[in-house]
C-alpha cells in the first residue's frame, strides 16, 4: 500500500502546472463535454501507465541492487531538477482531433503529451523502485486523475488558485528526499 500511497502523491504534485494539466484545461474550454474529457485521460493515463510500470518492473531484472540503487538516486534527483522547469502546452495538431470525437481526441492527445512527461518517468522509477507494479500504476493513475479531473470540470478558476510555484518547490523536495534515501541506504537494505 506504502507504493499506492507514494505514487498517488507524487504524481498528483507533480501534475500540477504540468503540460497534462494544460491540455485538460484547454480541452474543457474548446468541447465543454466533462465525462469523455475524463475518461480519455482516465484510459490515456492507465495505458500510458501500465507501460511505464512495465518498464519499471523490467528494469529491476536486468540491472543489479547496487547499479539499480545508484539509477535511482540519482534519477529521483534529476526529477526534482526537472520539477523546478515550468511545463509550457504544445499546441500542435490541435485542429486533427476533431474527427476522433471528444473522447477520442482527448485519448491521443493526452497518451502523446504524457510519453517522457515527468509523470510517466517518475511511473518508471517508482515501479523499479517498489516492486509493486499494480500499486504503482494504480497510484499514478489516481494521481494523474485527481489533477486532471477538476482542471476539466472547474477549469480557471481552480487553476488560478493554485501556487503552482509551491507545489512545484514540494514536488521537488520530496523528489530530492526520495533519491537521496535511496542513495544513503545500505546495500543489505532494500529499497520498497
Amino acid at each position: 500500500m506504502e507504493a499506492f500511497f507514494i505514487s498517488t502523491s507524487i504524481v498528483a504534485l507533480a501534475e500540477m502546472g504540468d503540460k497534462t494539466q494544460l491540455l485538460s484545461l484547454v480541452l474543457a474550454a474548446r468541447f465543454r463535454k466533462p465525462w469523455p474529457i475524463v475518461l480519455g485521460i482516465f484510459v490515456a493515463t492507465l495505458a500510458n501507465h501500465a507501460l511505464a510500470g512495465a518498464v519499471g518492473s523490467w528494469v529491476t531484472t536486468v540491472l543489479g541492487p547496487q547499479v539499480l540503487r545508484w539509477v535511482l538516486g540519482l534519477s529521483f534527483i534529476a526529477m526534482a531538477v526537472w520539477m523546478l522547469i515550468p511545463d509550457k502546452l504544445d499546441e500542435e495538431g490541435e485542429s486533427r482531433g476533431m474527427r476522433l470525437g471528444v473522447f477520442g481526441t482527448t485519448l491521443v492527445a493526452f497518451f502523446l503529451a504524457e510519453m517522457g512527461d515527468k509523470t510517466q518517468v517518475a511511473t518508471v522509477m517508482l515501479a523499479a523502485q517498489y516492486h509493486a507494479y499494480l500499486w504503482v500504476v494504480a497510484g499514478t493513475t489516481l494521481g494523474m486523475m485527481l489533477a486532471n479531473a477538476p482542471v476539466v470540470w472547474f477549469g480557471d478558476r481552480l487553476v488560478k488558485k493554485v501556487p503552482i510555484r509551491m507545489v512545484h518547490l514540494v514536488s521537488a523536495l520530496i523528489f530530492l528526499v526520495l533519491g537521496l534515501l535511496a542513495l544513503l541506504l545500505p546495500q543489505t537494505t532494500p529499497l520498497a
